[in-house]
């Protein structure tokens, strides 16, 4: 089950509230930063921009592929452990807006973790360390550590991987 707290909304979708609920500065400045990680080659300069400017937690030679988009609303809510790999054009997100609701959630990633190109992590969510997400997958509940996961919906492939303690 992911971890969400729920804020309904009255009148219009919630999306057309969002600048209640952040800083129509913040989101810019953050999609400008997002921008430039998204095609920055350089790990560090793309790991400090996390940390330092939109307030993520990133472990240590923690690597973020091409085209990668953290959230652009609250990418403070993302926290992603040491030496993990987030794939090509993968989408963190922490918030969604519906009709008559927004919800938050954190994201946390373990370390030595794997996240396949193409893949989308939903708020509220936990994916343990040393697991190991597909490509293309939709990950919408907790991954457990050494687990081998894939697809929409995401399923468990296998529960321990090879590198997993016995």
């Amino acid at each position: 089950m992911r971890k969400i707290t729920r804020y309904p909304t009255e009148g219009p979708n919630a999306l057309w509230q969002v600048y209640s609920t952040v800083s129509p500065w913040k989101a810019v400045k953050n999609f400008i930063f997002i921008q430039l990680t998204r095609y920055c080659p350089l790990l560090p300069v793309k790991n400090w921009i996390y940390r330092r400017v939109l307030g993520m937690k990133v472990g240590q030679t923690t690597s973020f592929a091409l085209m990668v988009m953290v959230d652009v609303f609250f990418p403070e809510k993302i926290t992603v452990g040491n030496n993990s790999i987030i794939g090509y054009n993968s989408t963190i997100l922490t918030h969604e807006y519906l009709i008559k609701e927004y919800r938050l959630g954190e994201v946390h990633i373990g370390s030595n973790v794997m996240i396949g190109a193409n893949c989308t992590i939903l708020p509220g969510v936990t994916i343990g360390d040393h697991a190991v997400v597909a490509a293309g997958s939709v990950v919408h509940k907790d991954v457990a550590p050494y687990s081998f996961v894939g697809g929409n919906p995401l399923q468990v492939i296998r529960e321990k991987i090879d590198d997993a303690p016995q």
